[in-house]
């Protein structure tokens, strides 16, 4: 099926939020926001957080169609066909739109935008019933339109709520996250991603093989699949699994294999991956309480971010950074497996 364009990261063939009718592996968030839902104590502002391609999004559409159908008077499939086409009237969608000679996206949610979009909600409701603002994600506002945006849920339109989405909950405003019931998702299991995955259709194999890269994000494995074979992605993944114990050759193969096409998808993603791995070592340093490995693995993290963007800023050789890279990632799995005093 073929989807309209609405964002500026959209993958070709794959539904968008507005499109997907289910929710996998948040259960308890779901159930929790549908709850309160039931018992008319619904927040006037909802920040919906956690990695990015998890289904923060998905979850915002599905929940904004309960409250239609909680609050309206129009059947389940009516409120999800209009949702779907961008065209139901108590719902307000808020992203990076096209830029006015229609080529390419903006690179932030405008202030300009934020007051049109508070202007149309202080207007009368096209509908009966409780109305929803979605932004996704607020992390693409910019610091004119965070505010503009501050004023209304401070005090917000009655019989209204606003979903916010956010991948970066840090870097947001206190006051914006004070005025919200905040809900933080997490990566999902394997099943659900593969349950995601199966709605586009694809081979067993590619569909397992894309599961397995996830790493529990669905919008990473319809990346994995959108790649095709992908074949350093998952030499990556081996290496990861035990770089102390992997031959010299072997990452200087992996860097190569990456670093072939600079601006390639398949080094995006391993550079996720590896961001991924990054993190889990670290926590997993901090939950043994080992500081000598946990003090490593900070500064894995800070070595890794800084040459990485340097080799961006300027132009340096992707190959030598990685080499470089997974020297630093080898010598700290090494305190793992030496013996401690």
């Amino acid at each position: 099926m073929d989807y309209p364009e609405r964002e500026p990261d959209q993958l070709e063939g794959v539904p968008l939020p507005e499109f997907q009718t289910g929710v996998s592996g948040h259960d308890a968030a779901r159930a929790t926001l549908l709850e309160r839902l039931d018992a008319g104590r619904l927040p006037g502002g909802i920040l919906i957080h956690g990695p990015r391609g998890i289904g923060k999004a998905t979850l915002a559409f599905d929940l904004a169609r309960k409250i239609f159908e909680k609050t309206g008077d129009e059947s389940p499939g009516h409120i999800a066909a209009q949702v779907a086409a961008g065209a139901y009237p108590n719902l307000f969608l808020m992203r990076k739109s096209l830029r006015d000679t229609g080529k390419g996206y903006y690179t932030a949610i405008r202030v300009e935008e934020v007051r049109r979009f508070i202007e149309e909600m202080r207007m009368t409701r096209g509908r009966a019933g409780h109305r929803i603002a979605i932004v996704d994600p607020i992390d693409d506002c910019n610091a004119s339109s965070a505010n503009a945006l501050l004023k209304i849920l401070e005090e917000p339109p009655a019989d209204t709520t606003f979903l916010l989405v956010s991948h970066r909950p840090g870097s947001l405003l206190p006051t914006i996250k004070s005025r919200c019931f905040q809900v933080a998702l997490r990566p999902i299991a394997d099943s659900d991603v593969r349950t995601v995955l199966d709605q586009v259709g694809g081979q067993p194999l590619a569909i397992e093989r894309a599961v397995s890269l996830a790493g529990g994000r669905p919008r990473r494995g319809f990346e994995a699949m959108l790649l095709g074979e992908g074949g350093a992605l998952q030499l990556l993944q081996a290496w990861l699994a035990d770089p102390a114990g992997a031959p010299s050759a072997a990452r200087i193969a992996l860097a190569d294999a990456l670093a072939a096409e600079r601006d390639s998808a398949e080094l995006r993603f391993a550079r996720d991956i590896l961001n991924d791995w990054l993190a889990d070592a670290a926590k997993a340093a901090a939950s043994a309480g080992d500081r000598v490995r946990l003090a490593s693995a900070n500064e894995l993290w800070d070595k890794a971010r800084l040459s990485l963007a340097d080799a961006d800023e300027y132009n340096l050789d992707m190959r030598q950074t990685l080499v470089a890279l997974f020297d630093a990632i080898r010598k700290h799995q090494l305190l793992s497996v030496q013996p401690t005093s």
